[in-house]
């Protein structure tokens, strides 16, 4: 047999930041797993450092998260629990709302069902 090649995975997320009065929105598209979960921690405590009361993680995009990323956002709640900010989930499509189910995560976050929703509790 001769030698094959092996197609490295290229990471599968895409994260877009828009601000809204004191509230930020991240949307978060794709899968957050162990070599995207990360850049999700690293954008969600660089955007908790900054002056905003709220940040809100939008997930209707988001096909899939590993333990990995929910390690990236209970360690982004901390921070946003000790800066006096507050960190909103929003928009969990079935799949990604059974994982947090499954995981027993739902207590840990306030989650809204729209986007829209997550920003009047900010504003």
């Amino acid at each position: 047999m001769g030698p094959h090649r092996v197609r490295a995975r290229k990471p599968n997320v895409e994260m877009q930041v828009e601000e809204m009065n004191t509230v930020t929105v991240l949307s978060v598209q794709g899968r957050v797993d162990s070599v995207t979960a990360p850049d999700l921690q690293d954008r969600l405590i660089t955007l908790l450092a900054r002056s905003t009361s709220q940040v809100v993680v939008d997930c209707q995009g988001m096909d899939y998260i590993s333990s990995a990323g929910f390690r990236a956002l209970i360690l982004a709640g901390r921070q946003a629990d000790r800066a006096g900010s507050r960190l909103t989930l929003c928009s969990l499509p079935a799949k990604v709302r059974q994982l947090f189910e499954l995981g027993e995560f739902l207590d840990l976050f306030p989650i809204a069902a729209t986007r829209d929703e997550a920003v009047k509790r900010g504003t």
